[in-house]
């Protein structure tokens, strides 16, 4: 659950649609009217994710290669259709419907489900985009698969326009990458912010509901990182006070550094079931998770001191950083 508000997660809690805002080109520019035109002007429909279970009437239109792209066609009507991705564990891909190999106007939505199992590829999107590349064209810069198997991407229209479209999928770290380098000092830990997987939300918010002056906030965000070595605590900590949500954490002069089995004790008691569930979830090994700690405390008044922790939990081999943000105050 975002930090400061408590709803934040329902807005997505169907799924992790529209969780990405790269930038992608300029549209495709029309020329100017000469005198006397008239013109118009139409805003495309956002493209949604395909109605749920979709197996039985979604189109399977091939495989999707991880560092390649497929090519197809609208047909003349809105529709949707998907390519097999399979990956090993702890993949990154960038997946983009490009401009370079697809049609002029077309407009899309891009959808990412699984893994598969006995029951299909499930009912929510893991990732999804409508128009963050290219004009209105879908784009996802980063997709982290945490576990190993075979992945469904879907590409939707709202406009039949019988034209091409191109798909790619791009390894931007992990598992993917051939041969990768160990990393540079002091390389840097870029985040983008995910929504909380459901189990994760469901944990939190019991504990949430249990005592009326302890209440906890939890952060998802994700990094690409194609190396052989690992990042490094110290540089999720400085992305994530980097942060402006997070400003009020800065000044702790003497921040705590824990192995992830001697945080569990940090914990209030209440969020404790978190600890495991947050390894479960993310398929991270104890050994690897390690955690720096900072603190605050500031009054409102007669009986109202506030406490407040800030937890920043690297989980290196699954490419997470998990902030936890405890806080109590005086009633």
């Amino acid at each position: 659950m975002k930090r400061g508000t408590a709803v934040r997660s329902v807005v997505l809690g169907m799924s992790a649609v529209g969780l990405m805002g790269a930038c992608g080109g300029q549209p495709e520019q029309t020329p100017a009217p000469e005198g006397g035109d008239t013109v118009t002007t139409a805003t495309q429909q956002l493209v949604p994710a395909p109605p749920a279970p979709f197996d039985s009437y979604l189109y399977i239109a091939g495989t999707l290669p991880v560092g390649g792209a497929v090519t197809s066609n609208t047909g003349t009507s809105a529709n949707y259709e998907g390519f097999k991705l399979n990956v090993a564990a702890n993949t990154q891909v960038a997946l983009e419907v490009t401009h370079l190999g697809t049609g002029m106007g077309v407009d899309t939505g891009l959808y990412v489900y699984g893994p598969k199992t006995q029951y299909g590829y499930g009912y929510w999107p893991l990732y999804g985009d409508d128009d963050s590349g290219y004009g209105e064209l879908s784009k996802i810069p980063l997709a982290t698969f945490n576990q190993a198997g075979e992945y469904l991407v879907v590409v939707g229209w709202s406009n039949g326009l019988a034209k091409q479209y191109r798909l790619q999928a791009s390894c931007v770290g992990g598992a993917c990458v051939a041969n990768p380098s160990p990393a540079p000092a002091n390389a840097p830990v870029t985040l983008a912010a995910f929504p909380l997987d459901g189990t994760l939300n469901a944990v939190l918010g019991g504990a949430n509901a249990y005592r009326e002056d302890m209440y906890s906030f939890l952060d998802r965000y994700d990094f690409a990182w194609p190396y052989s070595t690992h990042a490094t605590l110290n540089a999720a900590a400085a992305a994530v006070l980097a942060r402006s949500e997070y400003k009020g954490y800065r000044n702790d002069p003497n921040p705590g550094t824990y192995t992830y089995a001697a945080f569990l004790p940090r914990m209030y008691l209440q969020f404790q079931p978190l600890h495991q569930a947050i390894l479960d979830t993310y398929g991270e090994s104890a050994a690897n998770a390690q955690v720096k700690s900072y603190f605050r405390e500031f009054s409102t008044g007669p009986n109202g001191d506030n406490w407040r922790t800030l937890n920043i939990i690297l989980l290196p081999e699954s490419r997470h950083v998990i902030v936890y943000e405890q806080t109590a105050h005086e009633i």
